[in-house]
């Protein structure tokens, strides 16, 4: 049996994929890296056989088969570009790329090099999401007309602050649009359809905005809409500071279904009284099974859905089985709430997504570098919120 030699970038978050990886007979904890000591010797505790790195590009000469990206946001791009071209297969966190330039240059690099990648969005594989793919699958829905999804993140000022250590964090500059893949993720996996055009308003917030520290993103919350290549609409929060908590909804031209307000929630499962297929019934609402390694799921974080990214990810490897995520559908999930966001700017404007499948879409944004970002100097090229300290003035 092969061994395949695994790296991670990024042990916050990274560290959570430690016990699922160790539950995989082929795959070897090879090499681990962040730039905090503190959190480098405390998962070096839980793997003795890795060996620690501070220094990205120094792990990846460590002779690795691939690497898990769990640095930060609005850093993935560029780390997956660098181990693509050393021939190192890359499970990229949260969102792909923060500009449309980056979205570019990692789909060429994917091509040129042929490395495996994979976006490794959770929440489409929570068994009630899992088990909603599965009904539309049937096709007993009919045609899916519409769907939505809501993601809200919300904490206490204090919590809020300790996930944003410093004034040039990522998550102090985050507009409410570009963390969307927990949401749009979801939708595109059940459906299969991939966004063709976005448009987007956000509403900002004056409880945020009272909270007066170096955090510069006080919109509450972004709503999107897509049309897709099948022609449904897709409506969808980014990651949102406010509200309930997280749900999804399909609407087909036969029926419809529905999680609960948890990832773990129940399927609520509708259809039209006069077109109930048969052997159905006309409604329920029941709890979700998973359609296997149940035991597994379960242990898992995000509703199940770190153990299958991981899962996926390693088939990918070992029998090259393309993951739904792939650098494509990757690319544009983040397009949508790069675009989107755009749109928030100017008023509900409509934006077309590009098709990163085609060299002659992919030119038209090839040297758009527009961020809302900040670098080591604090300079922005986009706003990040709607409201009164627009580019953090």
């Amino acid at each position: 049996m092969k061994q395949f030699r695994i790296g991670i970038y990024g042990l916050w978050r990274g560290s959570s994929f430690l016990s699922i990886l160790e539950g995989f007979d082929d795959a070897v904890i090879a090499a681990l890296c962040d730039r905090q000591e503190d959190k480098l010797k405390a998962a070096g505790k839980r793997c003795p056989r890795a060996k620690l790195f501070t220094d990205y590009e120094e792990m990846l000469g460590e002779g690795l088969d691939a690497v898990f990206l769990c640095n930060y946001f609005h850093e993935h791009a560029k780390c997956a570009v660098r181990a693509m071209e050393k021939g190192i297969a890359v499970f990229s966190e949260c969102t792909s790329a923060p500009t449309l330039a980056e979205c570019v240059g990692l789909v060429e690099t994917a091509e040129r090099t042929g490395a495996k990648y994979m976006i490794a969005e959770n929440y489409p594989f929570s068994a009630a999401l899992l088990e909603m793919k599965r009904i539309a699958d049937t096709g007993k829905l009919g045609r899916i007309l519409y769907a939505e999804g809501e993601y809200n993140h919300t904490c206490p000022k204090e919590e809020l602050a300790a996930l944003t250590p410093g004034k040039y964090h990522w998550r102090a500059w985050l507009p409410r649009t570009y963390y969307v893949t927990h949401t749009l993720g979801p939708l595109m996996h059940v459906t299969g359809q991939m966004p063709v055009k976005v448009n987007a308003f956000a509403v900002h917030s004056d409880v945020l905005e009272a909270y007066d520290d170096f955090r510069h993103n006080y919109d509450a919350f972004a709503m999107m809409n897509c049309i897709t290549d099948g022609g449904a609409l897709f409506r969808f929060t980014g990651c949102a500071a406010m509200g309930s908590p997280s749900g999804y909804r399909f609407v087909g031209e036969n029926g419809s279904c529905e999680t609960g307000r948890t990832l773990g929630g129940n399927v609520n499962l509708v259809y039209h009284h006069w077109l109930v297929p048969e052997g159905e019934e006309q409604s329920r609402t029941y709890a979700p099974s998973w359609p296997a390694n149940g035991d597994l799921a379960e242990r898992a974080g995000h509703g199940g859905g770190d153990f299958w990214t991981v899962y996926n990810f390693m088939e990918y490897l070992r029998n090259g089985t393309e993951p739904f995520f792939n650098v494509y559908r990757g690319a544009a999930m983040s397009a949508v709430g790069i675009l989107a966001w755009r749109s928030c700017m100017e008023d509900g404007k409509t934006y077309y997504i590009p098709d990163f499948r085609k060299p002659e879409e992919r030119d038209k944004v090839r040297f758009d570098d527009l961020t809302p970002f900040p670098d080591e100097n604090g300079n922005v090229t986009l706003p990040c919120a709607t409201g009164k300290r627009v580019n953090g003035r």
